[in-house]
């Protein structure tokens, strides 16, 4: 029981393992019935039915139950698995607040190995006395701090004393040929997993496959983040799903519509050009929530800096900056505030699926001034299209910084499938619900 893990997720798996089962008995059955002597036997359809129902719900029980236990021993710090972080930045600060802060992953964080190449004794000295400091108001721990233990030289013989499971390696500096060496001393012996956490821009695609091109075994890469069957199905989805939400919440939009002109005066939608794949441009329908007067200016300097990765760009307070927005922003109508707050300003959005623009699920469609600052690793966002939710919006929305919005946005390219997009909507709805990050 090591190791992060998602109630969707695990009904998922039970819901498939159970419904195998099912088919199993189901094709024994007829088998029996029919290969043997016994013609006259058989059972009730509804036996089958209800077979299914009553293990799909004992086994999601005894599941619940167990996950439950597990985040209950690991939060007594309890079966945690020893790791040590290889590197001293920014991407090790960052594993370890992570490690920290969710204890139910599993993961015990017990000293950093210093990378840096060319080292006195007098400085390892002095750095084996420090620590690692992690800086978040928010966390948990409390004394969120992890000791520099040793150099890449002492890698395995701090293995051995810690009693380490898991190397984590965080900085690319780091030579191959001391992690190989590494792993061959003390990989097998001590049954020692490592992992690379590279830099969340510098790293293998998920969808790899390794080729044999004469004796040299190549690594492909594959630059469309969907294959044809995965494009037309995610694009039937999304036909799918827009077409019944408009024709379900056109009432809906009748009564926004008479509250939007009583409240204030001009159009009840608000059209903004946004940049979508493949840096295509595209009309982007919103509800109107602001003014028809309202300058733009603060809007985006707001992006501005936040792209340029300043902390005070965020216009929330600390403990929950907001991406992208101006907080009591006065533009902003007095119906508009209840709009952007349950987030009815977007329905209008299913038309941009509807018309191709946009699918149900995907990274935040952004606007082109917004674009021009991006620099190399930003532009992989647009490699799919832009979405009315996505995984930034269910874990944490506005209260995200830019580059971890777009870390999320990567993440979700990298790994899509239809069972994620059926997930990303589930966990929307209570993202709306409380609210996070809407202002």
């Amino acid at each position: 029981l090591q190791g992060a893990f998602s109630y969707i997720n695990e009904f998922i798996k039970i819901f498939k393992a159970v419904s195998i089962g099912s088919l199993l008995i189901v094709a024994f059955t007829f088998l029996f019935r029919g290969g043997f002597a016994f013609r006259d036997f058989s059972y009730s359809r509804g036996v089958f039915a209800l077979d299914f129902i009553i293990s799909l719900v004992i086994f999601s029980a005894f599941h619940l139950g167990l996950r439950r236990l597990q985040t209950l021993v690991r939060a007594k710090d309890i079966n945690l698995i020893p790791t040590l972080i290889v590197g001293t930045n920014a991407e090790a600060e960052q594993t370890i607040r992570e490690l920290q802060e969710r204890t139910d992953l599993g993961y015990r964080v017990v000293g950093v190995i210093e990378s840096e190449l060319r080292i006195t004794n007098y400085e390892l000295q002095e750095k084996t006395a420090e620590i690692l400091e992690i800086q978040n108001p928010k966390s948990k721990i409390q004394n969120p701090t992890v000791p520099i233990v040793g150099t890449l030289d002492d890698l395995p013989d701090v293995i051995r004393e810690l009693a380490i499971q898991e190397v984590i390696i965080t900085d690319s500096r780091v030579p191959s040929e001391k992690l190989f060496e590494a792993m061959i001393q003390i990989g097998r012996e001590q049954k020692v997993e490592f992992r690379l956490a590279p830099s969340m821009f510098n790293f293998l695609p998920q969808k790899t496959s390794v080729e044999q091109i004469g004796v040299l075994p190549m690594v492909r890469l594959f630059r469309e983040p969907l294959s044809d069957a995965e494009r037309f199905t995610k694009r039937a989805f999304d036909i799918l799903i827009s077409a019944v939400l408009l024709v379900l919440l056109s009432p809906v939009w009748i009564v926004i519509s008479i509250l939007i002109k009583l409240d204030s005066r001009g159009s009840v939608l608000f059209k903004q050009e946004r940049v979508g794949m493949d840096g295509r441009k595209f009309l982007c329908y919103k509800f109107r929530t602001m003014k028809t007067d309202a300058d733009e200016e603060l809007h985006r300097e707001a992006y501005r800096k936040n792209i340029e990765g300043s902390r005070e760009a965020n216009a929330g307070d600390e403990e929950k900056p907001v991406f992208g927005k101006v907080k009591n922003d006065p533009r902003v109508t007095h119906f508009g505030r209840f709009l952007r707050r349950t987030s009815l300003d977007e329905l209008p959005q299913f038309l941009n699926v509807l018309i191709g623009d946009m699918s149900i699920v995907g990274a935040r469609p952004p606007i082109p001034y917004e674009v021009k600052d991006y620099d190399l690793k930003h532009r992989k966002r647009l490699d799919m299209k832009p979405g009315i939710t996505g995984l930034w919006q269910v874990s944490g929305r506005n209260r995200l910084t830019f580059e971890e919005m777009v870390q999320i946005d990567l993440y979700y390219i990298e790994n899509w499938s239809l069972w994620l997009d059926l997930k990303i909507i589930l966990l929307t709805l209570p993202a709306i619900l409380r609210g996070d990050g809407a202002r």
